[in-house]
């Protein structure tokens, strides 16, 4: 038993080194990680000016009105109502993102 044992270590010790040798030059370098930070790009809040409540009204029915924002919460596209608007769709629609009441298109 103790010539098994014996024999085994020096295996262990002969072949252990050449293994160690052989991995570590067939093995390509590892791809440099690049960190980015979570906050990169990040913009802080900012309030926006209050404007009368007059002027806002002025500005939805010059755009279109709600349908207009109607239109762009639906197509999830920002820039629809745009032209010269600056309240968010969310907030003028009071957040509805489809009009359950329309009928089922056929």
């Amino acid at each position: 038993m103790k010539s098994i044992t014996r024999t085994v270590a020096l295996a262990v010790l002969i072949v252990a080194p050449v293994l160690a040798a052989a991995q570590g030059s067939a093995t390509p370098a590892a791809p440099q990680s690049v960190y980015r930070s979570a906050f990169e790009g990040y913009r802080p809040f900012a309030d926006e000016p209050v404007r009368s409540w007059r002027e806002t009204n002025d500005t939805v029915g010059r755009i279109g009105g709600w349908k207009t924002y109607a239109r762009e919460a639906q197509s999830g596209d920002a820039r629809a109502a745009a032209a010269g608007a600056s309240a968010p769709a969310a907030a003028a629609t009071g957040g509805a993102h489809s009009n359950h009441h329309a009928p089922a298109k056929p």
